[in-house]
């Protein structure tokens, strides 16, 4: 049975990089030594592997990758830090026409 990482890498321009993969190890290895010339993390290292969460299920990690990805910089902290609470809090609805703002 294979299991399956996400990943947050903090890249050396604070920028965070999210990916995936099968072999955690190797994958970090190949970001830090910069294998990939046109890579996204190519060019911002050295990195700092911040986050991993294992998987049993691709489907359900490529899920949690493609989620990740589309996060703002404050809910990717929050998950890193494990803080479930500002988590929660940054994932709500903000918006003026939300039920919660109309006195439903």
């Amino acid at each position: 049975m294979f299991l399956y990482y996400v990943y947050i890498l903090e890249c050396s321009d604070n920028f965070y990089y999210t990916g995936i993969t099968n072999t955690i190890d190797r994958s970090i290895n190949e970001h830090q030594y910069g294998k990939h010339s046109n890579c996204y993390t190519y060019k911002r290292r050295p990195l700092t592997l911040m986050f991993q969460q294992e998987f049993n299920d691709v489907l359900q990690a490529i899920y949690f990758e493609k989620k990740i990805k589309g996060w703002t910089r404050a809910k990717k902290k929050a998950l890193i830090n494990d803080d479930f609470e500002m988590l929660q809090i940054l994932s709500e609805c903000r918006n003026a026409t939300h039920f919660k703002y109309l006195g439903i």
